[in-house]
């Protein structure tokens, strides 16, 4: 089995994103680095809940620590966008490019998120974003639309069986709304 990084923004849509690469004969080892999540409340809760499921599957897990002000930096000027819009695509490279930093140290020559499983995310702003950071660090970045084949639909499912968290927004202030 090929090692690859699963950048996971939350427990329910790492659910399906694992299973999935598992079939495809890769070992997820999870990465939780979201510095826009806010509140720190609600990161906490997100980040229990991934690494308690990480450890019921016997999957290896690994965390950044919280960095909101990172993340209110990046996006400085971009506050008032539409969700799918530049600051979406700014975090999205924020948290890509920690996760290839990641699977570089690790030796891990693949890297992908769960980002894709959401309907509310756009699969292929986040691919763009993924294909340059690949470029940058010269590594796999694997393009895979979990949302997909009932995908999120799936992951829901999975979520609900594991009694798990299912957070109301995205994550950034900016999305509460």
């Amino acid at each position: 089995m090929k090692k690859i990084i699963l950048q996971a923004c939350c427990a329910p849509c790492s659910t399906y994103p694992i299973q999935k690469l598992k079939e495809e004969g890769y070992e997820p080892v999870v990465f939780f680095y979201n510095p826009n999540i806010f509140p720190f409340e609600e990161y906490e809760i997100r980040r229990n809940e991934l690494k308690n499921y990480c450890k019921k599957l016997n999957i290896e897990y690994l965390e950044e620590k919280y960095q909101n002000e990172v993340f209110l930096d990046f996006v400085k000027g971009l506050e008032t966008e539409p969700e799918k819009g530049k600051r979406c695509s700014k975090c999205f490279y924020l948290r890509l490019d920690k996760t290839a930093q990641i699977a570089i140290k690790n030796n891990i020559e693949y890297f992908t998120t769960t980002l894709t499983v959401s309907p509310h995310k756009d699969s292929n702003q986040i691919f763009e974003v993924g294909r340059i950071i690949a470029e940058k660090y010269k590594i796999n970045f694997l393009e895979y639309n979990f949302k997909k084949q009932d995908g999120f639909k799936i992951s829901r499912q999975i979520a609900k069986e594991n009694n798990m968290y299912a957070q109301k927004y995205c994550g950034c202030q900016f999305s509460i709304q």
